[in-house]
């Protein structure tokens, strides 16, 4: 039996979760509630017209930023300088392309107007970002996360030219490596993110670095 969330902003703990993954059910994407569902690897995943799902996988899949893998498809883009990579300059564009970029082997995308809009406002409060991969002028790739303290939660990317998502997601993970970024997160397993150093940790290993991450960050909203 699922546990279902009322107007109260709280979660079972991530122990709570089931094997599928799922946390909980219900609740909003009320700015509130997403930052504290963050703070612990909580995030959102469900279909247009269903019930919000709460999801906080076990084993969970993350990249360590130092460790990120640059593969030799990609390298002669980066020795080559063929795309330019900006920070925070365009999210709402990328996450509309995230919304409305086919995939193969999908029919539609979880990424629906509430989705958008809640994670548009978490951008303007500071704590969603966008990685924009730009040929020229053009917008040819990009994503999109939330991030806390030095934890980066990756949620979508798009690409509209070869290895164009790859070459904003290995820029990012090296500006996260600078700045000292302890994990980026990834949901869940695929072949893309394997190829770009992804790999699972325990449960309890991922809420240790969680851990950590929230006392540093609640230190500094304290000065």
């Amino acid at each position: 039996m699922y546990y279902y969330l009322d107007d109260e902003i709280s979660f079972p703990h991530p122990k709570a979760v089931k094997p599928s993954g799922i946390l909980a059910i219900a609740g909003d994407l009320r700015f509130e509630r997403l930052l504290l569902a963050y703070h612990y690897g909580i995030f959102p995943w469900y279909n247009e017209g269903e019930p919000i799902i709460w999801w906080c996988p076990n084993p969970r899949y993350v990249i360590f930023p130092e460790r990120a893998k640059v593969p030799k498809s990609i390298k002669s883009y980066f020795n080559q300088n063929k795309y330019r990579v900006t920070y925070n300059q365009a999210f709402e564009e990328v996450i509309r392309n995230c919304q409305n970029h086919p995939r193969s082997g999908q029919n539609g995308t979880w990424i629906n107007e509430d989705i958008v809009q809640s994670y548009i406002n978490l951008h303007r409060m500071g704590y969603a970002s966008s990685a924009e991969v730009w040929d020229d002028e053009i917008l040819v790739g990009g994503l999109y996360g939330v991030h806390i303290g030095k934890v980066f939660y990756g949620e979508s990317m798009f690409s509209k030219k070869s290895n164009a998502s790859r070459f904003g997601f290995i820029s990012l993970a090296q500006k996260l490596e600078s700045e000292g970024f302890y994990i980026i997160d990834c949901q869940q397993p695929n072949a893309y993110l394997e190829s770009l150093g992804g790999e699972f940790i325990s449960g309890d290993e991922f809420q240790e670095i969680l851990g950590k991450n929230r006392k540093e960050w609640l230190k500094n909203q304290c000065y």
